[in-house]
């Protein structure tokens, strides 16, 4: 089955703001800030040209990084025989997240799919014999820690969203994609022991990423041995950790922010006083009214890693309205995300170079879900 491509640059996308502003002094503004920040709104017509990135390539095979380790010829497969549901978008955890944004999208505004051929697209792919073979790419002795922890989480993403959705075709496709989801939290519960030290990375390794879509997912399904995981071994990874320094943010080809991520999954794992005293003392300088941050500059939109950085601009933003929303007097660092969001917004169309359009929707959806 075929789409056309629809072409929606989001530079006309008006954002929509609502909220009163004290002009009447620097000093009022700065005092008022939890009553004038301004919000971020999601509209219809936004939504459809966020819906427009993932549905553009869920079906396009090539070009593709398959990222496996090949033990024999016999691994030599193209990506569509090998997973025969995420094969498209480049590579396999951009096709699971372009999957999460279509659902999400769709539960929210089904309007978005009104002639049922994105629907039967889902259908015709997120099959019982489709996951078999997927499955057998990961129990694959040389594969068995692909996509470790980045692609893993994204799929618990994506079937949150399906267990939320009160919809006959999407409890089929969650009760299709459990077999792979348990298998990989039970892989993921095994592998935590394991880590002695997190990684801070600014790509897909970043440990406190993973665990926070993580625990998001097994809150939701109530999955308490995976949530009990977490937590345990999220606060003995992060809970000593102080002063963690933006100045050394971002290298050249960050999506995500260390410092940010971490402080933005704590806030998930501890809660009141305790966050907020954690908080003062891994990054102090969020409570500071004159608190700056700038976004990221990307020079070269057809690059795929310089790319990145339209990406840590939205995953800096998710961190920082999750972050003020755990502490009242961080509502400034709302301004901050708002900032962020509305810098590279303007540059997300289907029309831009399939480097950064197979991904940056999931990406750009993430953060206004957060700012709502």
């Amino acid at each position: 089955m075929k789409f056309k491509v629809v072409s929606i640059p989001l530079f006309y996308l008006a954002i929509s703001f609502w909220g009163c502003s004290d002009k009447s002094s620097k000093v009022n503004q700065s005092l008022n800030q939890q009553d004038t920040v301004k919000q971020i709104v999601l509209s219809e017509e936004k939504a459809k040209g966020i819906f427009e990135l993932p549905i553009h390539c869920l079906e396009v095979e090539y070009p593709n990084k398959l990222m496996q380790v090949l033990g024999s010829d016999a691994d030599l497969k193209s990506p569509k025989q090998l997973r025969p549901i995420f094969y498209g978008c480049f590579d396999w955890h951009s096709s699971v997240h372009g999957y999460w944004s279509i659902v999400e999208l769709m539960q929210k505004y089904p309007s978005l799919d009104a002639d049922g051929n994105i629907r039967a697209l889902l259908n015709k792919h997120i099959t019982a014999e489709n996951v078999v073979v997927e499955l057998s790419f990961f129990n694959d002795e040389n594969n068995t820690s692909f996509e470790r922890t980045y692609g893993w989480a994204w799929l618990f993403k994506l079937q949150e969203s399906l267990s939320k959705w009160d919809d006959a075709d999407a409890k089929r496709w969650k009760s299709n994609l459990q077999p792979l989801v348990d298998v990989l939290v039970q892989r993921y519960i095994d592998y935590l022991p394991k880590l002695v030290y997190p990684i801070r990375a600014g790509q897909h390794d970043n440990s406190a990423f993973g665990l926070s879509l993580s625990l998001d997912y097994a809150r939701s399904v109530g999955d308490k041995a995976f949530e009990n995981a977490i937590i345990e071994h999220g606060k003995r990874l992060f809970q000593h950790d102080v002063n963690c320094d933006l100045a050394y943010e971002p290298s050249g080809y960050d999506f995500l922010s260390p410092c940010l991520e971490e402080a933005y999954f704590m806030s998930k794992v501890l809660d009141g006083d305790i966050y907020r005293n954690w908080l003062k003392k891994f990054m102090p300088n969020l409570f500071a009214k004159d608190f700056e941050l700038k976004p990221a500059i990307v020079k070269d939109r057809s690059d795929g890693k310089l790319v990145h950085l339209d990406g840590l601009n939205y995953s800096r933003a998710a961190c920082l309205y999750g972050i003020s929303q755990k502490v009242v007097e961080l509502s400034h660092l709302k301004v901050i995300a708002n900032d962020h969001v509305n810098f590279s917004l303007p540059n997300l169309s289907a029309k831009d170079d399939y480097m950064g359009s197979h991904w940056l929707g999931t990406f750009a959806l993430y953060a206004l879900a957060k700012a709502n």
